[in-house]
């Protein structure tokens, strides 16, 4: 089991709870998109998988083994296992995209390999390769401040790739990107599970993406969720329901909305 969440709550500090009691079991290699509308606790149930916050309540496992009961050398190799793609990189504007990405394997590299490589990049094809999948090879030497909010979340993608962790995270992955762009950044991540047989964690802002990359669907609401269900299952209705504080239309790729009724959303067959 890759993931395995019990009654999870997280309060922040004032009393506000960003997630209410969560039960969730993910199997490994499994893909699994999460949607729902701004404010539903999509990113905060990341950043717990992350191991970038600790649950107010309620028992997190994660590749087996509950990270807050490790010691601080357990969790920083458990933390070298999981990839995070956030939707704002944080990636110095300085460094150069082929630092940036071969920064992806620090966490499994000796200390010696990883200062050596600040200064001097130990493994440049294998960074290229990451960023041909992304589609920004050319960018290879240029400094991160110099890209497009849409670059740099394809860098970040690339060092996630680069890295090859047991678990990929993913945040808002495609926010900044172009959406003909989309389909490239979300079909590569999920091909790479597929590949390695790892479990992939999306959230999505995008429904038709989810819908048409993920055999998993769970619908996040208030911190709470919604539903958890393969896509074929996931109704317009329900749909309406998960979006009806942001608006009566859900939101797609290329920002323009889609009615849910009585049309009933436009979907394309699911891809593996």
């Amino acid at each position: 089991m890759s993931i395995r969440l019990s009654r999870v709550s997280l309060d922040y500090p004032g009393g506000f709870r960003a997630v209410s009691d969560i039960s969730c079991n993910i199997g490994q290699g499994e893909r699994v998109a999460i949607i729902g509308p701004s404010g539903a606790g999509k990113t905060t149930l990341l950043r717990l998988l992350a191991t970038a916050m600790c649950p107010s309540s309620g028992e997190l496992g994660l590749l087996g083994v509950n990270p807050w009961r490790l010691d601080r050398a357990g969790l920083r190799r458990l933390r070298g296992r999981v990839g995070m793609v956030h939707q704002s990189p944080p990636i110095p504007p300085r460094q150069r995209v082929v630092t940036a990405v071969l920064a992806g394997r620090i966490g499994k590299w000796p200390a010696w390999k990883s200062l050596l490589s600040l200064a001097y990049p130990m493994d440049i094809e294998g960074a290229r390769s990451g960023l041909a999948r992304m589609e920004v090879a050319d960018k290879l030497f240029q400094r991160c401040g110099e890209l497009s909010g849409g670059q740099l979340q394809r860098v970040g993608v690339a060092r996630v790739l680069y890295q090859q962790p047991d678990l990929i995270l993913a945040d808002e992955p495609v926010s900044a990107v172009d959406p003909a762009l989309s389909d490239r950044v979300i079909g590569e991540l999920n091909r790479e599970a597929i590949a390695r047989g790892v479990t992939l964690v999306a959230s999505l802002h995008a429904v038709d993406l989810a819908l048409h990359w993920f055999p998993r669907i769970i619908g996040v609401k208030g911190g709470e969720i919604a539903f958890d269900l393969p896509p074929v299952r996931v109704s317009d209705a329900m749909l309406a329901d998960l979006y009806a504080s942001e608006a009566a239309h859900v939101p797609t790729q290329d920002n323009q909305p889609l009615e849910v009724a009585p049309k009933g959303i436009r979907r394309r067959p699911l891809c593996y």
